[in-house]
C-alpha cells in the first residue's frame, strides 16, 4: 500500500471485506478478556488514535484509493467510478483514513438529486483494511459523512444497501440511528445471498443525546 505521498508503506496490507454491506469495526465480535487484558487493549486503542488522520480525495491520491479498494473488496470498480469521484467538485461525502500516513480506509458516497434543491446521499463503499479494524476508523468515517449531511439543510436522507443476513452490519448502522427498510430482491449478482436491505437515516443526522 502506498503512503499519502505516493511512496510504498512498509507494512503489508491484509485483504478483508468491509463495504457498505459490512461492519468496518467488527462490531459485536470482541472477545471476552480478563480485566487486565481489557485495560491493555484500551491503552493500545487510545495510543492508536493519535496515529489516525483523515483527508479528502484528489486526483493525486485516487490511485491509492483504487489499490485500497482492490485489497478490501471482492469486486473491481470501473475507471469511471474513480474518475467521477476524483473529478467531483464537492468532496464533502468522500473521506480517506490514514494510519501513520498509510491509507487504510475510505468512505465513498454520491449525491442523488431530488425535487428542487433536495438531495440524498448514497453510501457506495466504506472499507477498512483488516489489520486496522477495531480502531474505530469505520465509525469515524461514517461520522464525518453524517456531520457533512447535518450541515446541508437540503439533504433529506442518507442511505445504503446491506446484504440480508449481515446482522453485524445492520447493528453497526443502527448504532448511528439508521433504520432498516424494505428488501430489494436480487440486488447482488455474485454473492451467496443476493437480497439486500435498504438502510437509511433522515434528519437529524447527528445524535442529540
Amino acid at each position: 500500500m502506498r503512503r499519502r505521498d505516493g511512496s510504498c508503506g512498509t507494512r503489508n496490507a491484509v485483504a478483508g471485506v468491509c463495504d457498505a454491506a459490512a461492519s468496518c469495526d467488527d462490531g459485536g465480535k470482541a472477545a471476552i478478556m480478563p480485566a487486565d487484558a481489557e485495560g491493555e487493549k484500551d491503552s493500545r486503542y487510545e495510543a492508536a488514535q493519535k496515529l489516525i488522520s483523515f483527508g479528502e480525495l484528489t486526483p493525486k491520491n485516487v490511485e491509492q484509493l483504487r489499490k485500497l479498494n482492490l485489497a478490501v473488496f471482492p469486486v473491481k470498480y470501473s475507471d469511471k467510478f474513480y474518475t467521477d469521484l476524483s473529478s467531483n467538485p464537492v468532496q464533502l461525502y468522500t473521506h480517506l483514513a490514514y494510519f501513520t500516513d498509510i491509507m487504510v480506509g475510505a468512505i465513498c458516497c454520491r449525491v442523488e438529486s431530488q425535487d428542487g434543491a433536495a438531495f440524498k446521499v448514497y453510501i457506495m463503499t466504506i472499507g477498512v483494511l483488516a489489520p486496522y479494524r477495531r480502531l474505530g476508523i469505520g465509525k469515524q468515517l461514517l461520522q464525518k459523512v453524517l456531520e457533512a449531511c447535518s450541515l446541508q439543510p437540503d439533504c433529506v436522507e442518507i442511505y445504503l444497501h446491506v446484504q440480508v443476513g449481515n446482522d453485524s452490519a445492520v447493528d453497526f448502522y443502527k448504532g448511528f440511528g439508521f433504520e432498516v427498510g424494505s428488501i430489494v430482491k436480487d440486488y447482488y449478482t455474485r454473492l451467496d445471498v443476493n437480497d439486500a436491505h435498504i438502510i437509511s437515516k433522515r434528519p437529524p443526522f447527528l445524535s442529540t443525546s
